[in-house]
């Protein structure tokens, strides 16, 4: 049984080499967004270095103009359990790209892994580790016997870990952080999406920096987007 620990990691724009999201990558979207909101006053040449600060902080924390946050996005990496995807697909504005049961096959391509919930005593690991190893098994028996993976697939649980590539706006990003960071959220979307608020903080100032984990779901919601 291989047991993975799940995390959600912000993914560098196209064309670095590197394979992680920088503060120099925050501050490049944040003037792009300024540059772009410009455009309504024709004032773009009044862009500075550093002026997209305190324009931000007028035009979108101040004024509520979200709108023009809208022209940056990020992609995420995630890697967690069945269970979470499911969660994070109803966010509806994303774009997804996920893992799929249907055309990986566990037994030639890679064994399956699994998400382990954290709060188990030592009786209900060994009940959940047991449970997880018959259903492994039983998902090898049905592939060695000619099931192909997508029948086969129905046998796992919402434990089976899966990669999923989520790409939105800072704006859309700003209301799942809000969503899915509170007291509320489920405990393993938590525990990839405070990780991850973290990221969003230190690489892309400003948009961000009121957010507060575990904070209850109707505040946040009065933040607004």
């Amino acid at each position: 049984m291989n047991i993975i620990k799940p995390y959600a990691r912000m993914l560098p724009p196209i064309g670095r080499s590197r394979d992680f999201f920088s503060i120099d990558d925050g501050i490049a979207l944040l003037k792009h967004i300024e540059w772009c909101a410009r455009i309504s006053h024709r004032s773009e040449e009044a862009a500075t270095e550093d002026s997209y600060d305190r324009f931000l902080r007028s035009v979108v924390l101040q004024h509520g103009d979200w709108s023009v946050v809208e022209h940056a996005s990020v992609s995420v990496d995630f890697y967690v359990d069945r269970g979470i995807t499911h969660e994070l697909v109803r966010h509806r504005l994303f774009a997804f790209t996920q893992e799929s049961t249907r055309f990986v096959n566990y037994e030639k391509k890679m064994p399956p892994s699994f998400v382990q919930p954290t709060g188990f005593d030592e009786e209900q690991e060994a009940l959940w580790c047991a449970s997880i190893d018959r259903i492994e098994d039983s998902y090898r028996r049905l592939i060695l016997s000619g099931i192909a993976p997508q029948i086969a697939r129905s046998v796992f649980p919402n434990a089976l870990a899966s990669r999923i590539i989520i790409t939105g706006n800072l704006r859309n990003w700003r209301h799942f952080l809000l969503m899915r960071t509170t007291k509320e959220a489920h405990p393993q979307m938590r525990e990839v999406t405070i990780p991850l608020l973290d990221q969003f903080k230190t690489t892309i100032p400003i948009l961000y920096e009121d957010i507060e984990p575990l904070a209850s779901q109707g505040e946040n919601l009065r933040k607004g987007r």
